[in-house]
C-alpha cells in the first residue's frame, strides 16, 4: 500500500484529507462553486477552516444551495432564520455580507458575463504556480490577494480582506500553494 505525501495541514483527519486530495488548489470557475467558496471563506474569517468544513453540508442548506440569486433575495425573515441556526456561524455581520455580497456578484456577473471571467482576469485566467517548500512557506497575503481585495471591497463586497481572498484564491486554484513533495502539486 503507498501512502500518499500530501500538504501537512490536511493531515488532521479524512475530512480534511478528502477536501485537500479532491478540491483545495483545484481550478474552480464555475460561478455557482466560486460563490459557495465566497461565502464559506466569509464565514471562516477569524476561525479555523476545519470548523466551516465540517459545517459546510449546514451552510448549503441555509444558504440555499449557495444560490446567489436567491441568497441576493433576502430580507428581514431569512436573516432572522439564519440567526437562530444553530447549524451554521451565527454571525448576524457576515450574514449581511453573504447578502451583500451575493448582490455585488450579480452585479460583477452584470459586467463582465460571469464572476469567473472577472476573477480569474487577475491571473490571466489560469493558475499562479507558486514554489511551496514547506508549509512555513505560504503566504497569508500577496500583492495580488491585497489588489483583488481593493477592487472587490470597492464593488461592495464586504469581509473580503486579503487574508480571506488569498484563501479563497487558493481554494479555488487559482494560486497552486501544495508544497512540493505533495502528490497534488502538479
Amino acid at each position: 500500500m503507498s501512502t500518499k505525501i500530501r500538504c501537512a495541514w490536511c493531515e488532521k483527519d479524512d475530512l480534511y484529507r478528502d477536501y485537500h486530495d479532491n478540491e483545495w488548489g483545484n481550478p474552480v470557475y464555475d460561478d455557482d462553486k466560486l460563490f459557495e467558496f465566497l461565502v464559506l471563506e466569509t464565514f471562516q474569517a477569524g476561525l479555523s477552516w476545519y470548523t466551516i468544513l465540517k459545517k459546510r453540508d449546514n451552510f448549503r442548506k441555509a444558504f440555499d444551495q449557495f444560490d446567489y440569486r436567491k441568497v441576493a433575495q433576502y430580507k428581514d425573515k431569512e436573516i432572522e432564520t439564519l440567526m437562530q441556526d444553530a447549524g451554521i456561524i451565527r454571525n448576524g455581520l457576515k450574514i449581511k455580507a453573504t447578502i451583500s455580497n451575493a448582490v455585488a456578484f450579480v452585479k460583477v456577473q452584470e459586467e463582465f458575463g460571469s464572476f469567473s471571467k472577472y476573477i480569474w482576469e487577475f491571473t490571466g485566467g489560469k493558475p499562479i504556480e507558486n514554489n511551496i517548500k514547506k508549509m512555513s512557506d505560504v503566504p497569508a497575503t500577496t500583492p495580488l490577494s491585497d489588489e483583488i481585495s481593493k477592487d472587490l471591497k470597492k464593488r461592495g463586497f464586504k469581509f473580503v480582506g486579503s487574508t480571506v481572498i488569498y484563501a479563497h484564491m487558493q481554494a479555488t486554484g487559482m494560486v497552486n500553494d501544495h508544497v512540493e513533495d505533495c502528490w497534488k502539486r502538479n
